[in-house]
């Protein structure tokens, strides 16, 4: 199936991040363990979900800068395959889509208890019926799934945030510090031991958050929208929790809390007694039936993905990978769905799901060790959008934390985690060995040991720069409104000349002598003149010296055909004409904005019908425009009918535009003007003017 059928549609944002990562924590966590986790440590228990939320963030830090190093469907499985290889992410795929499936049909069954508390029925069909209604969701679109995420998340919250007024409000009426001296002593009432174990009991209230990166392929702008999300998110599960389970602790009986398995509507039962009716009951009602209904339907639609991810790697069969025609992962959706059904009717899915919480542990162990492997591996396609802060003592700790809750889960737990992942390496070398020729990231660390690297890792990953495109401090549209571009008529003109003028050029801009110059291009065996396609070649190279990038153009229109043994060819191994010479020198020490470059050119130039308005472009104003980026350029034509006639007459130094907005070139009279301070501008004078995306927005006025 070629590649691009296999994609899916990125359309989630900023707040379906949020929604998703904040639907998938809510659910048991807090609708039914408060009171079970209180049995343990006693009134300390809301501060066990502190310190169990403080302690996820190490892992959040690390999956939030792999996800956007990583933005693809699989997101935990992805991310450990290409770290630490693929027989580490087949445990990572198959432990991650069994944990979000059980999690999620628990979470199901929970729902239809609550259903059942105001309707007489019997809740494995209520769940079933749920998880057949999620699932058809879910291969309708991710869009749509979201929507539906996104209302259930905000009625939650809305309630939630009533909940918690009215609570301590209550809690304030009849005088908090006496509440808390009866309430609250003895503290802890098995000492730090069944504290600690209560930390690692309540932990996976917020297991869920990472869900979110399954879907990372999907997201948009997910450099900044994947972590902003999960921030927000853990920040409101954090607060919502802590202050739930310390208002529960308040108003509750110490011994009637401990065996409570609704503690949340008890609690309601004692200051929402205003309310008419039935009416606070049914709140708790209502936000507990979204809590669960969106932790079900996250979980589908997250673990959905991992199969399409594995699939697409040949790790189990390619049916998996088909997209639907509402481009969803259809055939994975129905496994998934149908998966839950079976755990529905046959299993005990309340005990299989904490069988499935130790496995989660593990897998929040490999992601930090992954950052490491990342990092010290060196490979410089390596560019996530996000950093996690004191690296790697973030990773460690997470680490030592996955460590220690995993004994503190039990011995059948840990038995579960080891058959899961003995079961996986065994499919892995039944099925798939054999069939992959990657090793991962953890190659390249063996590389830098003097052992052997994986090179298709760094091929993929810049695919992976091409589609995130260019950072928001990457100085592009600069580097390209500066760079000369030579108009070359002679086709006969040999590729030794043209590499000579760039060096020229280039050389008078970067204190560079040519023949140093003329090296280092010539250094670039592993890349060397890349053919990009649709008539155009690229060379590159980068100095050690702390210089800006800068870029020479060449345009032969008539094209230039490449001579024997050359190796800017086209794909199919005969010679194509170029149009199109691309000549990048930067700074080694920016080595991955660099690529970024690289990676932005071939998207550009990949365009269908670049190659045609390339070779048609009436001069180099025309040319620098197909290079740019239309969201951070704009043309205004200088008019006496609009308002781009207050620009009539001014010199650029005294034009004051909005922000770091720039005029890289005037067409004027059919030629073409390069803007110095002093240069004043005409009537009918076309600008070629760059900047910031809110900048350029502002610009369009002159327009009108």
């Amino acid at each position: 199936m070629p590649e691009k059928s296999k994609k899916l549609h990125k359309q989630l944002g900023a707040f379906d991040v949020f929604s998703i990562a904040t639907g998938a924590m809510f659910s048991s966590g807090l609708f039914l363990l408060p009171g079970i986790a209180a049995g343990e440590t006693g009134p300390s228990v809301f501060l066990a979900y502190l310190v169990s939320g403080l302690l996820v963030i190490p892992t959040m830090l690390s999956k939030a800068e792999l996800a956007t190093a990583f933005p693809r469907a699989g997101g935990t499985y992805y991310i450990i395959d290409r770290a630490l290889g693929p027989m580490m992410g087949s445990i990572g795929g198959f432990g991650s889509w069994f944990s979000l499936v059980f999690k999620s049909a628990f979470a199901l069954i929970g729902m239809g208890a609550y259903i059942s508390i105001f309707f007489d029925v019997p809740i494995t069909p209520i769940a079933i019926i749920l998880t057949l209604t999620f699932g058809a969701l879910n291969i309708f679109g991710a869009k749509e799934t979201s929507r539906l995420q996104n209302i259930l998340v905000i009625i939650l919250l809305a309630i939630m945030a009533f909940y918690l007024v009215q609570g301590f409000s209550h809690l304030f009426s009849i005088g908090i510090l006496d509440v808390h001296r009866e309430q609250f002593t003895p503290f802890f009432t098995n000492g730090f031991q069944g504290f600690f174990g209560t930390v690692g009991m309540v932990f996976v209230s917020y297991a869920g958050l990472t869900k979110v990166v399954s879907m990372a392929e999907e997201v948009e702008e997910p450099d900044r929208n994947i972590p902003r999300g999960m921030f927000i998110s853990i920040f409101v599960a954090i607060f919502v929790y802590v202050s739930g389970v310390y208002l529960m602790t308040s108003v509750l009986d110490p011994t009637a809390f401990r065996e409570d398995l609704t503690p949340v509507a008890t609690a309601g039962d004692v200051f929402l007694t205003w309310l008419p009716g039935d009416s606070g009951l049914i709140l708790v009602v209502i936000a507990a039936i979204s809590a669960f209904a969106s932790t079900g339907n996250a979980g589908i639609m997250s673990a959905s993905r991992f199969p399409l991810a594995m699939s697409r790697d040949k790790l189990v069969h390619p049916i998996f990978s088909k997209i639907g025609r509402f481009s969803t992962p259809t055939i994975s959706v129905i496994v998934t769905t149908g998966m839950m059904l079976l755990l529905l009717l046959v299993f005990n899915v309340d005990e299989v799901a904490k069988l499935a919480s130790s496995f989660k542990l593990l897998l929040f162990g490999l992601l930090n060790l992954a950052v490491i492997v990342m990092r010290e591996s060196k490979i410089q396609e390596y560019d996530p959008g996000y950093q996690s802060s004191f690296y790697p003592w973030m990773q460690i700790l997470g680490m030592l934390t996955s460590g220690v809750l995993i004994f503190e889960m039990g011995t059948v737990s840990i038995v579960f985690t080891v058959v899961v992942t003995v079961l996986s390496v065994i499919w892995y070398y039944y099925y798939a060995y054999g069939k992959i020729d990657r090793q991962g990231a953890i190659y390249h660390v063996h590389e830098r040991l003097g052992q052997h690297k994986d090179g298709g890792l760094e091929r993929e990953m810049r695919r992976i720069l091409q589609e995130k495109g260019l950072k928001e401090e990457d100085p592009y549209e600069l580097v390209i409104s500066r760079a000369d571009i030579w108009d070359l008529e002679d086709r006969d003109t040999g590729y030794s000349e043209i590499l000579d003028k760039a060096c020229q050029n280039l050389s008078s801009k970067l204190a560079v002598s040519r023949e140093d110059l003329f090296e280092a291009f010539n250094k670039m065996d592993e890349f060397g003149m890349i053919p990009i396609g649709n008539g155009a070649s690229l060379n590159h190279t980068r100095l050690d010296m702390d210089i800006n990038p800068e870029m020479f153009i060449v345009r032969i229109r008539e094209g230039l055909q490449p001579q024997s043994g050359q190796s800017f060819s086209d794909e199919d191994g005969g010679g194509q004409d170029l149009h199109a010479f691309f000549f990048l020198v930067s700074s080694e020490k920016k080595a991955t904005q660099h690529l970024r470059f690289l990676a932005h050119i071939a998207e550009m130039i990949d365009k269908e019908d670049f190659l045609e308005k390339w070779i048609n472009a009436r001069d180099e104003g025309e040319l620098r425009k197909l290079l740019l980026r239309d969201e951070r350029f704009i043309t205004v034509r200088v008019r006496s009918g609009n308002r781009s006639s207050q620009l009539i007459g001014k010199k650029i130094s005294e034009i004051d535009l909005p922000g770091e907005s720039l005029i890289t070139i005037i067409k004027r009279r059919g030629g073409i003007v390069i803007p110095r301070g002093y240069t004043e501008i005409m009537e009918n004078d076309e600008l070629f003017i760059i900047g910031e995306i809110k900048d350029i927005e502002g610009l369009k006025e002159l327009k009108n």
